[in-house]
């Protein structure tokens, strides 16, 4: 399953579809751009 940038999927890690960079965000967080990319589609890492 794919998430977008803006969504709240949940706490977790996220993997960029793009470049792969790792990001963690919380419970109530949205998804951020990619640090990395600025690619806005991830998966569950």
């Amino acid at each position: 399953m794919r998430y977008r940038t803006g969504e709240k999927p949940g706490s977790g890690c996220y993997a960029c579809t793009n470049c792969g960079t790792n990001v963690s965000i919380g419970e109530s967080d949205k998804l951020p751009p990619c640090p990395k990319c600025t690619n806005t589609s991830f998966t569950k890492c």
